[in-house]
């Protein structure tokens, strides 16, 4: 390898920082010092199937680990499941996945990779895409079972969903029981030293260095990352939940919602979405050194850049401090046109109009119901300018430019729909 190259132990430290488990450390060691003495990258595989179109910063997280390999020299090899989406993966599933056309296929593959890019190096000598069609689509019959002798039905029914499933009666296609065999064949085809996936991937990625060994070749090492908690602080991110933060986010919605994370996340979101010292990472989580809302406005500046630029987050956190600590208004209010079917008959635009409170609310996406609505004024969190709004009488006036607010995050400059009468 080229001269400066880090060292094996450098690597090594790199390479572990917020690790689950490394399947195995030792061999971790011996690849890259054998590697290393040839002078030729480790290959570091990531699978990928597109069933959904975006990534989420609870994606990234394995994303970063890969960059991490990159930028210790290694090449990334990308695999787009193209194949074995058409199947979908039974991880955590408790029924089986709904077939995905290959319309979306593409689609989804496009947006993933489009999106990875963000994170990943993609010069052609650090990345390679493959997708797994090349070769799955091609097996027979014949071929498909001789890979199914390489294992047992005892094997396949200790991943714990499939245990859950078969316990509560749930039925399992064969076609999921193929599925982490399929993911373990990616890896024998394109030579994989390491795979990365989730906590939740263990099982399909140790069956995979259990089939490179089988075929022959140098098992794989399997990297293990945890998963990334949500805005809620309780279950992993995702977007069904709605705990999530997408990697083509604003930046006012990606600093204004890591700054609402509880405190306690901080510590995991630094170690799983940044790449700054372990020692900076203590002393900033460690509210003796630094106060949490200097650390938590550091980790939202973090985040903006990476997925934007430093422009924008330091933009981003003048106007935070505008708002959230000064008590100022963002310059950059989106405009809300309201609904005429909320005005009353004969309101004008440039008179006050009355509106009902409630649907005005909703209508601003503030609720999603009027009594969601209901419960937002009666707690005093919607304000008219700078007034409260008060739970009755039931319509509001408002005029044409006027500021509707939730807290201290939202608000919208309402727009009123031209060419009524004033009342």
């Amino acid at each position: 390898m080229k001269p400066g190259f880090p060292t094996v132990n450098e690597q090594m430290d790199r390479l572990k920082r917020g690790c689950e488990a490394i399947y195995s450390e030792a061999d971790l060691t011996e690849r890259l010092e054998s590697c290393r003495r040839e002078g030729r990258p480790l290959r570091v595989k990531l699978g990928l199937d597109p069933t959904a179109p975006d990534i989420h910063l609870g994606h990234t997280v394995v994303l970063q680990k890969m960059r991490q390999f990159q930028d210790c020299g290694h090449r990334a090899v990308l695999i787009i499941g193209d194949f074995t989406s058409r199947i979908g993966d039974p991880t955590g599933r408790t029924k089986t996945r709904p077939v995905l056309d290959d319309a979306s296929i593409k689609a989804n593959a496009k947006t993933y990779f489009d999106q990875a890019g963000h994170v990943l190096d993609t010069s052609e000598d650090k990345l390679e895409i493959r997708y797994n069609s090349e070769w799955l689509a091609d097996l027979d019959l014949a071929d498909i079972l001789r890979l199914t002798g390489h294992v047992t039905v005892a094997q396949m029914i200790q991943r714990e969903s499939f245990k859950k499933r078969l316990k509560e009666g749930v039925d399992i296609a064969m076609t999921e029981l193929l599925y982490p065999l399929m993911q373990g064949y990616d890896s024998v085809m394109i030579d994989a030293d390491v795979e990365l996936g989730g906590t939740d991937q263990t099982f399909n990625n140790l069956l995979g260095r259990d089939l490179m060994g089988r075929h022959g070749k140098p098992k794989q090492i399997v990297v293990i990352m945890p998963i990334l908690r949500g805005l809620d602080g309780v279950e992993k991110m995702s977007k069904s939940l709605g705990n999530y933060i997408g990697i083509t986010d604003g930046p006012k919605d990606m600093f204004g919602k890591t700054m609402r994370i509880d405190d306690g996340l901080m510590p995991e979101w630094y170690a799983l979405l940044t790449n700054l010292p372990r020692e900076k990472i203590e002393n900033l989580c460690d509210p003796a050194r630094t106060h949490p809302r200097e650390a938590k406005v550091r980790l939202a500046k973090t985040i903006v850049a990476q997925f934007h630029d430093e422009a924008a987050a330091d933009a981003e956190e003048e106007l935070w401090q505008k708002v959230m600590v000064d008590g100022g208004m963002r310059d950059d209010i989106p405009n809300k046109t309201v609904s005429d079917s909320l005005v009353k008959p004969g309101a004008g635009q440039d008179a006050a109009c009355q509106f009902d409170k409630f649907r005005l609310v909703v209508e601003c996406g503030f609720a999603a119901s009027n009594s969601e609505a209901r419960r937002l004024i009666r707690q005093k969190g919607i304000r008219l300018n700078d007034d409260v709004v008060a739970e009755q009488p039931t319509e509001i006036a408002i005029r044409h430019g006027d500021i509707l607010r939730r807290g201290k995050r939202e608000a919208v400059r309402l727009q009123l729909e031209p060419g009524a009468e004033p009342s």
